[in-house]
This record gives C-alpha cells, sequence and structure tokens, in this order.
C-alpha cells in the first residue's frame, strides 16, 4: 500500500477514535473466538438466528479473512461474492462520518452511522433481522496494531452505537491475533469455542484470559463434539485451574447432521436436537447477563 495512503488510513482511523461515542442506549456485543476448525462460525451463525428469532436486529460481523460467515447464514455464492469488505471502503467511511483526513471535523458529524445503510453499502442481507458486515482483514501476517487497516476496523467496530434489541455477534479468524490488537476491546460478551483436546483446550484457555485481560466481563466456554462423559470430564480437567475465567460451561454433542449440512446452519434452527439445546441455554444466558449489566 502506498505511503499516502497508509497516513489517510491512519489519520481517519485516529479522528475515528477521538470521536467514539462513550456510551449508547445498548452496548450487546458478543465476539466469538477460539481455534480453527472448532465451529466458530457455526456458533455466530446459530447465535444470530436465535438472537433474530428472539426479536433482534443483528449485525453479524465476519473477521475471519476466509468469509465463511456469510455462507453459514445462507447466503449464496454468487451474493457472498458481491460483499465487499469495509476495510477497502475508506472513502464512504469519510463519507457516512463526516471524517476528512488532515481537516476539521467540521459542525455536522454523524455520531450515529445507521447499520442498515452501512450494510446496504458493504454487506449483505441474510434475513430480515440479520444483516452481514465483512470486516475485511490485513495481507501482511502479525502486524498487530501497527497496521492502519486494522487501526481502521477496530475504529469502526467501536463507533457503531446500538440501540434496544440490536446486537453485534462477530465471528473472528482463528487463534488470539484479534486480541492483541483489542479490536474486541469493549466487547461484553466471549463465547470461546473448543472441542475436547488437549491443543483446542489449551487455545481457548489462553483466549479466555486475553478477553479478561482486554476487560470482557461475560466469558463462555462452549466445548463442541462431545462423545461421552469420559469426553466432558476430560475437558474439566484441562480447564480445572482456569475455570473461575469462565461465567458458564456448555457441552455440545458430536453430530454427523452438522457435519452433512456444513457450511449451512440454517437446517438446524427448526429442529429440536440436544445441540441446539445446548446453544439456547448459551443464548439465554449471554441475554440474561446483558440485561444485569444494562440495570448497572
Amino acid at each position: 500500500m502506498p505511503s499516502k495512503e497508509k497516513e489517510k488510513l491512519f489519520d481517519t482511523a485516529n479522528m475515528l477514535k477521538e470521536k467514539t461515542l462513550k456510551s449508547s442506549d445498548t452496548n450487546f456485543r458478543v465476539v466469538v473466538t477460539g481455534k480453527g476448525g472448532v465451529g466458530k462460525t457455526t456458533t455466530s451463525a446459530v447465535l444470530s438466528h436465535l438472537f433474530a428469532k428472539d426479536g433482534y436486529n443483528v449485525l453479524a460481523v465476519d473477521e475471519d479473512p476466509q468469509m465463511n460467515l456469510p455462507y453459514a447464514l445462507g447466503v449464496d455464492k454468487d451474493r457472498a461474492k458481491k460483499i465487499v469488505p469495509l476495510s477497502q471502503n475508506l472513502d464512504y467511511i469519510e463519507e457516512k462520518t463526516g471524517a476528512r483526513p488532515g481537516t476539521s471535523w467540521g459542525l455536522f458529524l454523524n455520531l450515529t452511522p445507521d447499520i442498515s445503510d452501512v450494510v446496504d453499502k458493504f454487506g449483505i442481507k441474510a434475513t430480515d433481522n440479520i444483516n452481514i458486515l465483512v470486516m475485511g482483514t490485513v495481507v501482511q501476517a502479525a502486524t498487530g496494531c501497527l497496521c492502519p487497516e486494522n487501526a481502521l476496523l477496530d475504529a469502526v467496530m467501536k463507533y457503531i452505537a446500538l440501540r434496544k434489541k440490536e446486537i453485534i455477534i462477530m465471528d473472528t479468524q482463528a487463534g488470539v491475533e484479534h486480541f492483541g490488537r483489542a479490536l474486541a476491546k469493549g466487547f461484553k460478551h466471549c463465547v470461546v469455542v473448543t472441542d475436547y483436546t488437549f491443543n483446542a483446550m489449551d487455545v481457548a484457555k489462553h483466549t479466555a484470559n486475553l478477553a479478561k485481560q482486554i476487560g470482557i466481563p461475560n466469558i463462555y466456554l462452549l466445548v463442541n463434539r462431545v462423545r461421552s462423559q469420559k469426553d466432558i470430564d476430560k475437558a474439566r480437567m484441562y480447564i480445572k485451574d482456569d475455570d473461575t475465567v469462565f461465567k458458564s460451561v456448555f457441552f455440545s454433542p458430536y453430530s454427523e447432521e452438522m457435519l452433512d449440512i456444513e457450511p449451512l446452519v440454517t437446517p438446524l434452527i427448526e429442529k429440536e436436537s440436544e445441540y441446539m439445546e445446548t446453544i439456547k441455554k448459551l443464548k439465554e444466558d449471554i441475554e440474561k447477563n446483558n440485561n444485569s449489566l444494562e440495570k448497572k
């Protein structure tokens, strides 16, 4: 990227951060994270559908460079290809917010950008109540907070103001780099997805502690693909020294059906299953804890 364009990105990101809303009617934001291949995107998609069925307007944010969330939510390939990542649309962000790098903000800065308008420009609608926004990512690995694209994404995520019955659910890329960039800072809920294996549980513990360090108060552990009580006991053994980090722990069963229908999750939503009962309990716990936060 040319140096002038990098300077432009940095400048706009910094301006957005300076003008970010200090508070809004609600801050219902959920980040879903964990090791690769454990079911993060499926979890994000199912939670999005469950909250939408309960009357919420959901902004499903795809921070994973593989961009699988739109497919999981039922968007066909042709429509998904039309999605333009937000990180590639700096000019519109400047137009929308009134930010002009190198100049003053002016008198009519819009502090509450309309989510539906952002989606019209950069995203796509999955259902009447679910909008999808693809954030985009950086080409270079391990660039951390020095990357102007990440600075911009961080600013935009904190810039979106939410009202009652609105929620952001952010599906992240594998690993913990997004915590290093603090992209999830300000979120109130973190769902750590894992399976019962040692490597996945080790990543889950590390992820949970990073979430705690950046101030996320409600951290949930979802252990997928459980086959027996033995698997549950094994998972609990791995987290016995870190179990106080988690607000609650959920175990979902191994399912051949989920493997058959992936990446699409909509066939799961209307069926009764142990898996759906588990995710419904997770959703209810998140909502209950969020209501408690808002009353404080």
